[in-house]
């Protein structure tokens, strides 16, 4: 009886595109399939460079492994990103001009230098250690004290206040962990909390629902969105851009890397930078590294179609749904090439409660979540 009233607590029997009336829903609807279909231009963030102020609305993406901000411009989408990481050194007057002189991104607190994004991951390669997380398991980090201070400064690094007071910012929340711990309402609020410091009007949307407004809009945002991140799976599974269902399960990239460097001694960040620059699923693993890689690639697909058999049997109310659906997969964790194939594959021996059409990539892998919240951003906005 437990299991059973926690799924039915995932059905979430709101539609995410909903306004107060039929005629202004149709019209936020068409807004969001003619946004989804803009290209998507992943800026790289210079060095020394200030973050602008926006001007409409903005999507964000406070990712365990990256933080992503979207925002419409006349003819395109335009993403950018920085690392969710950070790495402390002691603070000196020497090592600080060092690090002014290298424009390196940090903060001083307590005696300590923080460093952080894509300057932390550097400075841990180098001394063969790991980073430090903000985040874990998909939500802040009970561990880190410094975790929101250091997500505050990652975000000041790509947005400023708005240039209109009190416009909508969208920003990704994860989904309730089907086994595992953390609270939504506690992440939610503290990020909201932020937003609205900042001079936005914040909203939340459920990650798995981003991937189906920004993916999905050819097939009227009916389908299964699945967000492969660092910290954990989010899936939802989508009925006319109602999220009928929304849940995640707590292994994901971070779980990949950490496991895989445990079985060959290896910090998780090597193993990482192994698994974006060297892994391909679709070949035989040449060295022990890609072995266990391959291996916990095949354990958390397991894991993430057991999961979703179970919840879509366990569940009632799913509508009956005549056409086959898609899946469309999006997150960090499946960018190595093979990973929807394997996918694919492993898909074929779990049977669900819906007929699947296709299994598709998103057109940005990283940046799809921050584009579905930019989407609904704009709906909201007017």
């Amino acid at each position: 009886m437990a299991e059973k009233k926690d799924l039915e607590s995932l059905q979430e029997p709101v539609n995410a595109l909903k306004g107060p009336s039929d005629e202004k829903t149709a019209e936020q609807i068409e807004k969001a399939a003619a946004a989804s279909q803009k290209p998507m231009v992943t800026k790289e963030k210079v060095i020394g460079e200030d973050a602008e102020s926006p001007k409409g609305p903005v999507g964000l993406d406070i990712g365990t492994s990256h933080v992503v901000v979207a925002q419409n411009k006349r003819n395109y989408i335009e993403t950018i990103q920085e690392l969710n990481a950070f790495f402390t050194v002691p603070s000196a007057k020497f090592a600080k001009g060092i690090l002014n002189q290298k424009e390196v991104m940090y903060y001083e607190r307590e005696d300590q230098y923080y460093i952080f994004g894509y300057s932390a991951e550097s400075f841990a390669n180098m001394f063969n250690v790991n980073t430090r997380r903000p985040m874990k398991d998909g939500f802040l980090s009970p561990n880190e004290e410094e975790g929101l201070s250091v997500i505050q400064a990652i975000v000041n690094t790509l947005i400023r206040k708005p240039k209109k007071f009190g416009e909508v910012l969208c920003f990704v929340i994860p989904g309730e962990p089907l086994d595992g711990t953390g609270s939504v309402v506690y992440h939610e609020s503290v990020i909201k909390r932020f937003i609205s410091s900042l001079g936005y009007s914040p909203l939340s949307i459920n990650e798995g629902m981003a991937i189906v407004v920004s993916e999905l809009s050819e097939d009227d945002f009916t389908g299964l969105g699945i967000s492969m991140g660092g910290g954990m799976c989010n899936v939802c599974l989508s009925y006319l851009s109602f999220p009928v269902i929304t849940y995640s399960i707590q292994m994901a990239g971070d779980y990949i890397d950490a496991m895989a460097g445990t079985a060959v001694g290896e910090p998780a960040t090597k193993t990482k930078a192994i698994k974006e620059g060297e892994l391909d699923l679709t070949q035989e693993p040449k060295d022990r590294v890609l072995t266990a890689l391959n291996i916990f690639y095949d354990e958390l697909i397991f894991k993430l179609l057991e999961s979703l058999q179970r919840v879509l049997t366990s569940t009632e109310n799913i509508p009956k749904i005549k056409a086959p659906i898609p899946i469309v997969l999006s997150g960090a964790t499946a960018m190595p090439k093979g990973c929807k194939e394997k996918f694919e594959n492993m898909l074929k021996n779990v049977s669900l409660p819906v007929q699947i059409s296709t299994v598709r990539v998103a057109e940005d892998l990283l940046c799809t979540p921050a584009k579905g919240a930019l989407i609904m951003a704009m709906t909201e906005a007017g």
